[in-house]
């Protein structure tokens, strides 16, 4: 089959297809004709470090297709298109993927809409309701609202939250369409202080709950912009990792739950459980439109490098979609 993997780690042009053996799938595990896979920021981090998250040699950790074969013990049947999270080997014609993180894809979400849903939509749902503890009527600031991750939360934050969501992003098409997926408040973070608009709009209380995926260059501001006894839930460091002063009285001043996650690395029966209250939670609202996987753009399987290249340059809202078959 063919598959991409990385010659050594670097940029984009590292990444390479070549033929590799066809996965066997062990009990409780699919094999799965992939028909789409989707880039993500792990992906990235993968590629440019030599201790990346996982020990697949091919890249890629979400997937949708067809189930081609079932290992003993599964209850998913061969034929079934289902769409979840892999131990990587997502960039290949086939993968197998545990059965317990198969999702059934609804009936009208094609391949590649369907592989824009597991990893965005669980580390959003995992973040807000399940380390957040987001409530009905509470405030939540999510960063980077035009990213997988971010349009992900803002649904979920306004369809099962019914939460008053503001959002910061880049440019004013990220803004509008944050927006137009329920978004309260918008904020350009290039032409406005997102702290000062964040508490214009709270009444100067600051917001219950902080997604940032920034890390270290947003530190002030989120800490000025968050509510006393307020979570915030880091889940990226775009804007850096290291802070070279920070005073903890400041977080204890406020009483602030500081929560940092990855949802890669986590274990199987981890994802597992995530999967099954996602999919109850959400698959009825994919079925009927109320939630909506976002693509950006779909790139051929032989275009990978400028898949990659287009997440690095930050111009998508939404998934970045690779199409495998």
């Amino acid at each position: 089959m063919k598959a991409i993997t990385v010659k050594q780690p670097g940029g984009a042009e590292q990444l390479q297809v070549g033929e590799h053996a066809k996965p066997i799938p062990k009990d409780g595990e699919l094999l799965i004709k992939v028909k789409a896979a989707a880039i993500n920021r792990t992906d990235i981090v993968n590629r440019e470090s030599s201790s990346g998250y996982l020990n697949n040699p091919i890249w890629g950790i979400e997937v949708a297709g067809i189930v081609e074969e079932a290992g003993t013990g599964t209850k998913i049947a061969v034929g079934t298109h289902v769409m979840g999270l892999v131990n990587g080997g997502g960039y290949a014609e086939y993968v197998v993927m545990p059965a317990e993180r198969a999702m059934v894809i609804p009936e009208n979400l094609s391949f590649e809409e369907a592989a824009a849903i597991p990893e965005v939509f669980l580390t959003a749902y995992q973040t807000l309701f399940w380390i957040g503890q987001l409530r009905a009527n509470e405030s939540v600031l999510i960063h980077a609202g035009g990213s997988g991750v971010g349009t992900a939360a803002i649904q979920l934050s306004k369809q099962i939250g019914q939460a008053n969501v503001i959002t910061t992003a880049g440019s004013k098409e990220k803004l509008d369409f944050c927006r137009s997926l329920g978004a309260d408040v918008c904020i350009n973070y290039k032409e406005q202080r997102f702290d000062e608009e964040v508490l214009k709009a709270t009444n100067n209380q600051g917001v219950d709950l902080i997604l940032d995926f920034i890390g270290a260059s947003y530190w002030s501001k989120n800490l000025s912009s968050i509510k006393v006894d307020g979570r915030w839930v880091l889940i990226g460091i775009l804007g850096g990792a290291e802070i070279e002063k920070f005073n903890l009285m400041d977080l204890m001043f406020k009483r602030v739950q500081l929560t940092g996650t990855l949802l890669t690395p986590r274990s199987d029966r981890y994802k597992a459980a995530l999967t099954t209250e996602f999919a109850s939670k959400t698959m009825e609202l994919f079925s009927n439109n109320e939630l909506r996987p976002v693509v950006d753009h779909v790139f051929d399987f032989d275009q990978i490098q400028q898949a990659h290249e287009h997440m690095e340059n930050n111009k998508n809202i939404g998934k970045i979609i690779l199409h495998v078959n």
